[in-house]
């Protein structure tokens, strides 16, 4: 079933609330993380999560935890 633009907005920022959580409990921070609010602003939104940039020591520090979990 497909999801009202509402659920959709809800849903996207639900999300992006999550991933915050769950990064910041592996110690990694995307200070730019967020919806990105140009495609929440059309008639039927299609939310994208912006990741944004960060600085070398939390993309190294992103890397490490990826790795860990991969093993």
């Amino acid at each position: 079933m497909a999801m009202t633009p509402e659920e959709r907005g809800r849903a996207a920022e639900d999300t992006v609330a999550a991933l915050r959580a769950e990064l910041a409990r592996v110690g990694v921070t995307l200070p730019s993380l967020r919806v990105d609010p140009l495609t929440m602003a059309a008639r039927a939104p299609y939310p994208l999560v912006e990741l944004g940039r960060c600085n070398l020591d939390t993309a190294m520090r992103l890397v490490a935890v990826l790795r860990e979990a991969g093993r």
